[in-house]
């Protein structure tokens, strides 16, 4: 166990780390199998000892969500408005796009900002909006507010919990990712049951 984390250790406190945390933050946003937020919260936990820098931890992710959502944002509006453009009049699936067309126009920047915590949830977001062709100025303006509180926000849970367990690096670890991992869920969990209501108002009315 001791040799897992010294090979940690080591990989953590690494300058390459900057580049790592960039490269994994910036595929996250597209790929959301990456785990993203681990690699900021777990690098953020071996901050308390100094190395990597906090501040730069943060402001590496916080870049590399920023390029992921751009690029994920670029393939919707490249792809993704001209298969919208496709769809059958009339079709269940034309009238879900024109449904998601008209709350980014409405809600475009709160969702934006609340989907960068819920893996998957902001990438099928970027999509979408660069599919409605949603304004590339507002969409810079909301996702650099929503890639740096990410950042800050992930940064700060695994520093706070090197901080509770600053001999017991794993424990900081876990502590920070199932925290993480719980707001996650109750996120998510606000959300089906505002659609659910929603879904229930439109029935009855």
């Amino acid at each position: 166990m001791q040799s897992v984390l010294d090979l940690l250790h080591d990989t953590i406190t690494s300058p390459w780390v900057y580049l790592v945390i960039f490269v994994v933050t910036a595929v996250d946003a597209v790929f959301p199998a990456i785990p993203g937020e681990a690699v900021v919260v777990t690098a953020g936990v071996f901050a308390v000892g100094g190395q990597p820098n906090l501040t730069m931890v943060i402001a590496l992710a916080a870049f590399g969500a920023l390029a992921g959502d751009h690029l994920s944002y670029a393939i919707g509006r490249s792809g993704g408005a001209h298969w919208l453009a496709r769809l059958p009049t009339g079709s269940r699936r034309r009238a879900g796009s024109d449904w998601a067309r008209r709350a980014v126009d409405r809600h475009g920047g709160m969702m934006l900002t609340t989907a960068r915590y819920v893996p998957g949830g902001r990438t099928a977001v970027t999509l979408t909006m660069g599919a409605v062709r949603y304004p590339l100025r507002s969409f810079v303006v909301f996702d650099a507010l929503a890639s740096s509180t990410w950042a800050v926000y992930c940064g700060l849970l695994g520093y706070f919990g090197g901080l509770a367990f600053e001999r017991q690096p794993v424990k900081g670890i876990l502590a920070g990712v199932g925290v993480s991992v719980a707001i996650t869920s109750l996120l998510e969990a606000a959300r089906w049951l505002r659609q659910r209501a929603r879904r229930r108002a439109a029935d009855l009315g």
